[in-house]
């Protein structure tokens, strides 16, 4: 059965950067634009990885993952941030989930994929 990924990204050329790069493998991607359409997607859907951007609108990411590392159910969905921002811009989301991956944006298509079979096996 193939794996679910969640992609919360806004920017729709982002968007299309991933599903290109997951193009033939055996993963079903999602998709949210904000926060607020990840956790109808989660509830819905319950993805096996999230990959997460942190600049959304309606909700920041780092106030989505405070609110799903919160909810038992979900809070051991695996999570990869993609952003254009250095990690240390972000220093608190590490303390949400120390086991974040950050992946600072642009990143390559083998990078991308080592992750996600890194989370997943």
């Amino acid at each position: 059965m193939s794996k679910k990924i969640l992609i919360i990204e806004d920017e729709e050329d982002f968007f299309f950067f991933y599903t290109t790069m997951l193009e033939g493998t055996d993963y079903t991607i999602l998709r949210a634009i904000d926060g607020k359409e990840a956790f109808e997607k989660i509830q819905e859907e319950k993805p096996d990885l999230i990959i997460l951007d942190l600049l959304l609108d309606q909700m920041t990411g780092d106030a989505f993952l405070k609110q799903l590392k919160s909810n038992p159910m979900y809070a051991n969905i695996p999570i990869i941030i993609a952003s254009s921002f250095s990690p240390r811009s972000y220093k608190t989301i590490f303390e949400i989930d120390p086991n974040l991956i950050f992946m600072e944006k642009p990143f390559t298509q083998e990078r991308l994929l080592a992750e996600i079979k890194a989370k997943l096996g």
